[in-house]
């Protein structure tokens, strides 16, 4: 049986020496002469140094720690450093992906023989697999990362880190990787042919998003309780964001268009999400109702054929993933392959279904584009300033006057939109 959490390791006694001994993941940590104040003290040293370590073994870097055996100790603190709102973020599965090249070609090497060398033979796999510039150098940046957690955690010399980070970041036009294509905005023709195969409250998201320029995530965390309508000009303050970490506070301006597509979201508890697919579900359904062919007295009764235990279920906010899957899907309705837009994709060959993808690729636009194309309007209308406090773009130290001139413009720019 597995000991409690709240079990500690004895301090015992080792009879053959008199030594204090206390065993932590069973190596056995010697103290010194048993019942001496020393041997008490280093006792709880090491009982502190373990629990400090999520009880885990203790490892001195002369002890030698394998990379595999570093990345899942890093693995572990990621899982519960990298995590918002109750939900692992965007990072935990880049750092696995990095964690699982670094593992292939040096899973067995030691940790304290890993060098500037090794990195760069990992980072140029990257390349040779067709990976972006911008992408590799993140990925890199993540392998130091954890080499540095490994220093600040005892687990290998300082000098390991310090020459992994001697290694540059790769430059534009500098090195073998391909470049990535920018994010561009999202055309206002486009936005509109895709929002008649969107859900009602999705199509609401869009144009929302699309006026203010919030984040994705700001327009899914929408709540009534977080918008202050004492004004002409209403301030929506997200109870989470992006920059929240950095100690900035995010401000997001809603004008006349964006008051009118808000209020029918408003009637609801306060702390309600205003945009839940469990909505988008019952209003489909009652869609669906409304159209129905066979009487009442036959078939399937409202409500009756649905399974008893669904692997999903609509949930009480979207996230920034199925709003970018509910936008993808419409994308796909709204502009289909002209020859196989018609075609059962069980039935196609793969080469039909490559095609297909790469269609659908080339059509489909995401929810940040919506913030780019807001972005450059209100650049072009209002001026790069205005841009940056509408967007939310803010530096740390900004300063009371500099506070108190963009919200001015902030409120300028929102009676106007």
């Amino acid at each position: 049986m597995p000991w409690s959490n709240n079990h500690l390791p004895k301090y015992r006694k080792h009879r053959s020496s008199g030594q204090a001994v206390v065993t932590l993941n069973g190596r056995d940590h010697y103290l010194g002469p048993h019942g001496t104040k020393a041997s008490k003290r280093e006792y709880d040293r090491l009982i502190g140094e373990w629990l400090q370590n999520h009880r885990n073994p203790l490892f001195s870097p002369s002890d030698g720690i394998t990379i595999v055996e570093l990345c899942a100790r890093y693995w572990q603190h990621a899982k519960g450093y990298y995590v918002k709102d109750g939900r692992c973020t965007g990072e935990n599965p880049s750092i696995r992906i990095a964690l699982r090249f670094l593992r292939e070609w040096y899973g067995k090497t030691q940790a304290a023989d890993f060098g500037p060398l090794a990195l760069k033979t990992l980072r140029q796999r990257m390349i040779d697999e067709n990976q972006s510039r911008n992408y590799v150098n993140s990925q890199i940046g993540r392998i130091k990362r954890m080499f540095k957690w490994a220093v600040a955690e005892e687990l290998i010399p300082p000098a390991v880190s310090q020459g992994l980070a001697a290694l540059p970041g790769l430059r534009q036009g500098r090195s073998g990787a391909r470049e990535s294509d920018p994010v561009k905005p999202v055309e206002h023709d486009i936005v509109e042919t895709t929002l008649p195969f969107l859900t009602t409250i999705v199509s609401d998201m869009v144009r929302i998003q699309r006026i203010t320029g919030m984040r994705p995530a700001e327009v899914c965390l929408i709540r009534p309780c977080d918008i202050d309508r004492t004004g002409d000009v209403w301030l929506y303050r997200p109870s989470s964001h992006k920059t929240e970490h950095h100690g900035l506070q995010r401000i997001v301006f809603l004008g006349p268009q964006a008051q009118e597509l808000m209020l029918r979201y408003l009637a609801r508890g306060s702390e309600e999400y205003c945009f839940r697919p469990i909505d988008s579900e019952k209003k489909r359904l009652a869609k669906l109702h409304e159209i129905r062919v066979t009487p009442l007295s036959c078939g399937n009764s409202p409500g009756s054929n649905r399974k008893k235990k669904p692997k999903k279920t609509p949930g009480d906010r979207y996230i920034t993933n199925s709003y970018r899957r509910a936008i993808h899907y419409a994308c796909d309705k709204a502009f289909p392959h002209p020859e196989l837009g018609s075609i059962v994709r069980k039935d196609m060959p793969s080469s039909q279904i490559a095609e297909l993808k790469k269609w659908q690729s080339d059509h489909r636009w995401s929810p940040n584009q919506l913030r780019h194309a807001a972005a450059t309007e209100i650049r072009r209308e209002f001026g790069l300033e205005a841009a940056q406090i509408i967007l939310g773009h803010r530096a740390a130290d900004v300063t009371q006057v500099y506070a108190e001139r963009d919200l001015a413009k902030g409120w300028e720019v929102a009676r106007k939109r």
